[in-house]
């Protein structure tokens, strides 16, 4: 099968086969026809699947032959990140057409994005909070609105949404063409989808979940205090040119860049606690190979798609096997291949077999030939909480005390100055 099967406009198979895209992947083989005939969808999508052309190109198709002026469709998507890469998929695409559009999101000023409101791009892409902030002002006008994609829209239960979602829809036309596609569908998602989707097409729902094909999967023991030491030794290993490596939280994500950058490895961060501009350039950074390892956390990764993306590494194991099969998923993304490494300390095994269980596969455990496993780190990538709050509590006492003594100076001075 190919994208001509589709009949899509002459002007977006070209920007299709400008992509090098060869043959649709299973999610656009199924969502796009149902799409471009006008019906509601509910697509149980996986990370790297190519979800997002399957939504795109049926509503590329049908703006090709309405006038610009109006803004007929918005994309909600969780992170800034997922809504800029949606934003630059949809301008690849679009790139043979006068399709307009635009990406709607926090942590950059407002008053570009109120230009795209008000010159009524043709779609928009946009968080839920700045899209909220926006719709409070005269200039948003959405009355014209014909397809709503709510993409991730698992992820964005997860991160707290679902009521912003929900006031959104009530300043939506009724009448329109309402796509959701989401990794999971749990009970919530399936509530949502009765509320806004009618008779809808469901792709894949039932689906158990499983890592994307093509993915290798290695697992290194290793104690937790020798976690980096590690990764810098498999940073040497041939081909591991292009490494996104995930952490539990925003702290060990700053700590493990700031360690692979003193060891001579070109890395940055993405969080939440970055700014946009931080988020932005270290994205940018890593696409075009200036650094080698991009540091993420869960949250923040989203909307992260990266051509010939070599390695995902777990430097921590993630507590559900959802958060795993989304992680590799970064990798092998469109039925390519790519591989998945896990460093797993022995407090974090269950967590590990509990990832197995869930996928129905024992991941081969390796050891390092060259690397001393009883050696003892130089130093430490993470503080201990009772360590940080004791330094905390030891700074705070040095102040106090610098303070009293200053007191105890200024009062002797103008005891001086009185006699």
């Amino acid at each position: 099968m190919s994208f001509s099967d589709f009949t899509l406009h002459p002007e977006l198979l070209r920007g299709v086969a400008a992509l090098g895209f060869q043959a649709p992947t299973p999610i656009q083989r199924d969502a796009i026809p149902p799409a471009m005939a006008g019906r509601d969808v509910l697509a149980c999508a996986m990370t790297g699947s190519g979800k997002t052309a399957a939504f795109l190109l049926p509503i590329l198709h049908k703006l090709m032959g309405l006038p610009r002026g109006t803004t007929r469709v918005l994309i909600v998507a969780p992170t800034r990140e997922l809504a800029a890469q949606i934003d630059e998929h949809r301008r690849d695409l679009a790139r043979h057409t006068q399709i307009s559009g635009a990406a709607v999101f926090g942590g950059v000023a407002m008053g570009p994005q109120e230009q795209a409101f008000r010159r009524r791009a043709d779609i928009l892409v946009a968080t839920p909070g700045r899209l909220l902030d926006h719709m409070r002002m005269p200039y948003a006008k959405l009355d014209g609105l014909q397809v709503l994609v709510l993409d991730e829209a698992d992820r964005m239960l997860d991160m707290g949404f679902l009521p912003d979602i929900r006031r959104i829809l009530k300043q939506l036309p009724a009448r329109r063409q309402n796509l959701l596609f989401s990794a999971t569908i749990p009970a919530p998602i399936v509530a949502l989808a009765q509320d806004i989707l009618h008779d809808p097409v469901s792709i894949q729902v039932e689906r158990p979940p499983a890592p994307a094909v093509g993915v290798t999967h290695t697992v290194y023991p290793v104690p937790q205090e020798l976690k980096s030491a590690l990764l810098v030794e498999l940073l040497k290993q041939p081909g591991m040119r292009s490494v996104l490596a995930f952490t539990r939280t925003k702290h060990r994500a700053n700590r493990l860049a700031d360690y692979l950058t003193r060891h001579a490895v070109k890395a940055d961060r993405i969080h939440g606690n970055r700014s946009q501009a931080q988020r932005t350039a270290a994205l940018a950074g890593f696409k075009d190979g200036r650094f080698q390892v991009l540091v993420a956390t869960d949250i923040a990764a989203r909307g992260i798609d990266i051509d010939q993306l070599s390695h995902v590494v777990n430097f921590d194991v993630p507590n559900m096997a959802e958060d795993y099969i989304h992680r590799v998923g970064r990798t092998a993304r469109a039925e390519a291949v790519g591989d998945a490494f896990t460093l797993v300390s022995p407090d974090e095994e269950t967590d590990l077999r509990g990832i197995e269980r869930a996928v129905n596969a024992r991941f081969p455990r390796v050891r390092v030939p060259a690397f001393d496993y009883a050696k003892r780190p130089a130093d430490k990538l993470e503080i201990p909480l009772a360590e940080r709050i004791a330094a905390i509590r030891a700074r705070k006492a040095e102040d106090r005390q610098r303070a009293r003594a200053n007191a105890e100076r200024r009062a002797a001075h103008h005891a001086r100055a009185a006699r």
